[in-house]
Formats: structure tokens, sequence, C-alpha cells
């Protein structure tokens, strides 16, 4: 049983593993399929975005000469790249820095639209950790993270020779009495 538990708080800690490192164009595209979206630079060159919003949390960004080779590749939704967002930028200047964003909402009191992006979870007890860029007028104000954590609720379970439950503040167990086991805020348990 602990080697089972162990084993599945271990494999919620790996990490992605970044692409294989491409050399050309027609390569990237036969591994990976057409891009989400071709970013032209003024030098003739042309970054190709992988975006795996709104589920996943990267954004493989590579950038090929005019000829196809390539000449770099990264994670838009790494952690300095994410620095990288200030403010007074355009959304579309974060728009090609950070790849398609996972949602859009506008807040009319405030007069701010937040994008946001799926990025690795900062814990293991998370559900998942956002990303999201705050604009007034089209313009970045701020960013900010915001958490998704399990639903809030009680779980009861009793076995033999004990038991417990688990609400807001976390788990309490008792060998004698499991379920009985007082709670710190609230007094006796049900």
């Amino acid at each position: 049983m602990l080697t089972m538990l162990l084993s599945l708080t271990l494999g919620g800690c790996a990490v992605f593993t970044p692409p294989r490192a491409y050399t050309s164009e027609a390569e990237v595209l036969a591994e990976r399929g057409q891009p989400s979206a071709r970013w032209p630079n003024p030098d003739g060159s042309t970054v190709l975005e992988f975006s795996t919003q709104p589920y996943g949390t990267t954004c493989l960004m590579v950038e090929v000469d005019a000829s196809g080779a390539v000449r770099r590749q990264w994670n838009a939704l790494a952690e300095d790249n994410l620095a990288r967002v200030k403010p007074g930028m355009t959304q579309d200047e974060v728009r090609r820095l950070l790849g398609q964003y996972r949602s859009v909402q506008r807040f009319a009191l405030s007069g701010e639209e937040v994008w946001d992006w799926n990025i690795p979870k900062e814990s293991i007890d998370l559900i998942a950790t956002n990303f999201n860029v705050h604009f007034v007028d089209g313009k970045v104000v701020r960013t900010s993270r915001t958490h998704e954590y399990p639903r809030d609720g009680w779980v009861m379970r009793l076995s033999r020779g004990g038991g417990y439950w688990v609400g807001p503040w976390g788990p309490y167990w008792h060998p004698r009495w499991g379920y009985l086991y007082p709670h710190p805020f609230w007094g006796w348990g049900w």
C-alpha cells in the first residue's frame, strides 16, 4: 500500500520533457502537423506556434528562416517567457509572445478583459494553475495567477481499526474512534 501511494505521489511530479530539437520546417510539420498560428518576422523568418490550449500546459514555438531551417525553439509558457509580459503591452504583442489563450473573461465594472493560459501546476494538490493577463483598453495593466483546487466538501471513510474524515482544513484520523475524532474548530464529528 505504501509503495503504491509513493509511486502515485512521485508520478504526479513528472515534468513535461521538451520535444527533440528539430532541424527543418518539414520535419516539424511532419511530426506536429499544421501549426495553430504562423507569425512572420521582418527578416523573412517565421515563428510556428503549436499551442496545446485549452487543456494542455505548453505552447511550442519554432522559428524557421526563409529557407525552412530551424533557428530556435522554445516553450512560450515557460516561466522566463511569462515574465516578459509587462504593463503597456498590446493584446497582439501578448498573443504573439504566449500563443493561443485558453479563455477570455470581461469585467464590465472594472473595464478589464482577462486572458488566461493553463500552465504547469504549482502544487500536486491543485487541479490547475492559470496565468492571467489583465487588459484595460487593449493594454496590459497587470498579470496574476489563479489556482483551481479540488471541490470543497466532506469525505468520510470508516474501516476496521479506525477511519478518517476530511474537511476544508485537512484529514483527521483516530485509530479508535475514526470519524468521531474532534475537529479543531467545530468540536466532535458525526
